[in-house]
């Protein structure tokens, strides 16, 4: 076995309690009082050798079911992609796998050209003016902007679709505290956000209104009103949306969105347990001064040629947090690589092509399993590549039995949506075939 961790022995030990004067490692917390240390023993297994870790986590592992054994129709959120081997490819090269922050430019030029193109490729994608070098992730992107707007405006009501995925909603709901930031939820209606809720929520203390589209349902929503209604309270509009579907749909910047927000992951970043992924963010050149995180421009050097820095990033975002616009002053400069790459190898007509194939098998797979006796659409509303459907029985009895079949089944909504307990959202992207949809629908058949 190739052994990779070294353990401290006995002797290192005793060397470094010789450098620091003391004779035990306790000398160490002597400053602790003796009233609050713990005494008593953790609750943790024993320790175990690195062979039997080894095995241990082996074991753990193959519990998993790895999409090379079974078909997949779960996303609400997270989805699987086909990803060109270019971009592994890239990403492995050591300069940039193992790559820190860019602070000194004169080293740093391939990432931060790579930084670069992915900021201008996201600006061109979403219609919008500046982006910034990525954030964490879509969830975290989505509350950051509400921060931004609360700071431009100086307004504290946010008025959020509850169509808008259930964990960004969360995460801002989060973070709303110690910003003091008040969230108001716009209930859905039909499966899109309830225009006149939202039309009566809105006042002059609202700061933005933040609409996701395709939603979380998989269904499209009407941009062009949710921006009239925002705008015409002096609110911002603040717009999530599936990267992959601006392959067809008309970016929100010709909406009038203010910023827009996303996950990255669907383009060329694996699922991964559900992260790391890599959010993005881009807004209006009005706001590009509050964007929180980075922001990589380009320059020229005292001979003319071409070069790249970090611009426009306030340094209290690093040593003066307290006065800091964002407490995020990293990004996911690995992941927002393979998106550049993939978005490279990929083109303006692979991505609508990519589009068009979500789209369409989604709308075979939306037709074929409505024919399923008792399985009935939840909603009627444009979609792009996930729809919901109603089931005459348990989502999750079904989603054992499509197991045993090989088929990890779709989204249970009644987890976040009680009122639509009994229905299962799936996506449908370019990787599933006929035959495996065609099985799908032979497998519910079956189990209801």
């Amino acid at each position: 076995m190739n052994f990779r961790y070294l353990p401290m022995t006995e002797e290192d030990r005793q060397a470094m309690l010789a450098v620091l004067g003391i004779s035990s490692v306790d000398q160490l917390f002597d400053e602790i009082p003796e009233q609050v240390r713990f005494r008593a023993r953790l609750s943790l297994p024993e320790a175990m050798d690195e062979i039997s870790l080894t095995r241990h986590m082996s074991r753990l592992a193959g519990n998993n079911t790895p999409l090379t054994q079974a078909v997949s129709f779960l996303g609400a959120g997270a989805y699987e992609h086909y990803i060109p081997s270019v971009v592994n490819h890239v990403i492995s090269r050591s300069e940039f796998y193992t790559a820190y922050t860019p602070y000194q430019p004169e080293i740093s030029q391939g990432e931060l050209q790579a930084i670069f193109e992915f900021q201008t490729m996201i600006c061109e994608l979403t219609g919008m003016e500046v982006a910034n070098s990525s954030m964490y992730d879509g969830p975290t992107a989505l509350a950051e902007a509400a921060g931004v707007a609360a700071a431009v405006t100086r307004k504290k009501e946010i008025l959020i679709s509850r169509t808008v995925h259930p964990e960004s909603r969360t995460i801002l709901a989060t973070q709303a505290k110690g910003l003091g930031l008040d969230i108001k939820e716009i209930p859905e209606k039909g499966g899109v956000t309830d225009w006149d809720a939202l039309n009566a929520a809105l006042s002059s203390n609202t700061a933005a209104v933040v609409v996701q589209s395709p939603n979380f349902f998989g269904n499209l929503e009407n941009l062009e009103r949710a921006s009239d209604l925002a705008h015409r309270q002096k609110a911002l509009f603040i717009v999530s949306i599936n990267p992959i579907s601006l392959g067809l749909l008309k970016p929100p910047g010709e909406y009038g969105a203010d910023m827009v927000v996303g996950d990255a992951q669907p383009m060329g970043i694996p699922l991964q347990f559900g992260g790391p992924h890599c959010g993005f963010f881009a807004v209006t050149r009005q706001l590009m001064r509050k964007v929180p995180g980075r922001i990589v421009g380009q320059t020229v050097d005292e001979d003319g040629e071409r070069g790249f820095v970090l611009t426009l990033q306030a340094r209290e975002q690093h040593i003066r947090r307290e006065k800091a616009t964002s407490n995020i002053c990293s990004n996911q400069a690995l992941n927002a690589l393979a998106a550049a790459v993939w978005m490279t190898a990929l083109g303006k007509q692979g991505l609508q092509e990519l589009a068009r194939l979500n789209l369409d098998k989604a709308g075979y797979a939306y037709q074929r399993l409505s024919q399923v006796p008792g399985v009935e659409p939840l909603f009627n509303q444009p979609y792009f590549n996930e729809f919901a459907l109603k089931l005459p029985k348990s989502v999750g009895a079904i989603n054992r039995g499509l197991l045993q079949r090989g088929i990890i089944g779709g989204y249970d909504l009644g987890r976040d949506y009680p009122e639509h307990e009994g229905a299962m959202l799936l996506a449908v992207t370019e990787m599933r075939t006929k035959e495996e949809i065609d099985g799908l629908a032979g497998a519910l058949e079956g189990l209801v």
